[in-house]
């Protein structure tokens, strides 16, 4: 039988089911009871009360589910000498019978199984990763904006049979030119639509250059060894600056991660498995781990259906990086160009190729961003030296 893990007596397990506006709270005492203490304010007053109510702050352990409310009560914990883990919503076990839901029995549920070891705390980032996070989603949100208004005025356009002269791409400066010079209506209402799409589509797209341009300014301002990661992964074919920005956002501390494959897991790209007995049988991704993170990556892995070269644009992106990191990504082209040649010659799906070389692009992203930060300390102490 499986056994709990030992517990000091006088340790208190605490689990919060917090919302907007309330906490609920359940505590679990190391001794074997589990008990509801109601709900209390979500607010820094009320949440400091409580922890002076529960005891001493070194005797208590607290968690609570990752979500909408963020890291701000992981941060006030921690600073009123509390240890706190934020826990993946997705991990917290779940009995097949249970068909009663409520902010009571959430927070006995995270308190027991917070005790019993059985839930996965999640990484919380420091501030510098959080604020660029929060700067590369914005992005990330900008770009499916401007995907739907681009889709509305095509769509706008086509429904009326206007279409561009042979040989204009769709979505350049010459095609947008046309539509403002050559594209009108008789009907006012339908002179209004065009008008009212086209400035969303000009909104749209200088949102992200106002973005990106702040992405830029995030980067030069960012801790030394985050910004030597973020340039070291632009040495990887299909990864620039936003890409590389993502990563290491999405991700943090690469070195973190004491395998590749734990980095794999943690983007979710990873084969999904059903064994019993002898047979083994796997599925399709998981998809249970950052979906961001995973986005990146499979865009970035189209770039390997190409024969490896090191073209202008990746020459410049790798001036000032050190021999180790040009090797790993010049090893990183051959063996993924190969693996997708591979792949595709058995006649599998140019979209499930491109996932499997997306997987083991991270072990190449990995191997790279735990160089550069293991180099790192000894940088620092030749340029105090110097």
């Amino acid at each position: 039988m499986r056994k709990e893990p030992a517990v000091k007596k006088d340790t208190r397990f605490v689990g919060l089911d917090v919302h907007a506006e309330s906490i609920a709270v359940a505590v679990a005492e190391g001794g074997g009871e589990v008990r509801s203490l109601g709900g209390i304010p979500n607010k820094p007053e009320s949440v400091r009360k409580l922890i002076k109510r529960l005891g001493p702050a070194g005797s208590l352990r607290v968690c609570y589910e990752a979500g909408p409310t963020g890291y701000v009560l992981y941060w006030q914990l921690t600073g009123l000498g509390v240890h706190c883990d934020v826990v993946a919503p997705t991990l917290v076990p779940v009995k097949a019978g249970d068909r009663v839901k409520t902010d009571r029995r959430d927070a006995e549920k995270l308190a027991r199984s917070y005790r019993s070891g059985d839930l996965t705390p999640v990484w919380v980032p420091d501030a510098a990763h959080e604020a660029l996070r929060d700067l590369v989603r914005a992005r990330e949100a900008a770009k499916k904006d401007q995907l739907r208004a681009r889709h509305r005025l095509q769509k706008f356009l086509l429904r009326h049979g206007r279409r561009a002269p042979d040989g204009v791409k769709p979505w350049t400066e010459t095609q947008m030119a046309w539509v403002k010079r050559e594209v009108r209506f008789e009907a006012s209402a339908h002179q209004a639509v065009l008008l009212d799409y086209l400035t969303e589509v000009d909104h749209a797209r200088d949102r992200i250059q106002r973005l990106e341009r702040s992405i830029d300014e995030a980067v030069e301002v960012a801790p030394e060894r985050m910004r030597a990661v973020v340039h070291a992964l632009q040495a990887l074919r299909g990864i620039a600056k936003v890409s590389a920005v993502t990563i290491v956002a999405e991700v943090g501390e690469l070195s973190r991660f004491a395998r590749p494959r734990q980095l794999m897991g943690y983007s979710g790209a990873v084969s999904s498995e059903d064994s019993s007995g002898g047979r083994t049988r796997r599925g399709a991704i998981t998809k249970t781990g950052n979906a961001h993170l995973r986005r990146i990556i499979v865009e970035a892995a189209w770039a390997y259906r190409h024969r490896p070269a090191v073209g202008r644009a990746l020459r410049i992106r790798q001036e000032g990086l050190s021999e180790e990191v040009k090797a790993i990504a010049w090893k990183a082209q051959h063996r993924l160009h190969h693996r997708y040649r591979r792949l595709v010659a058995k006649g599998k799906a140019k979209q499930q190729v491109v996932t499997a070389v997306a997987r083991e692009m991270l072990g190449f992203i990995w191997a790279i961003g735990v160089d550069v930060e293991r180099q790192l300390p000894t940088l620092g102490r030749k340029r105090r030296a110097a």
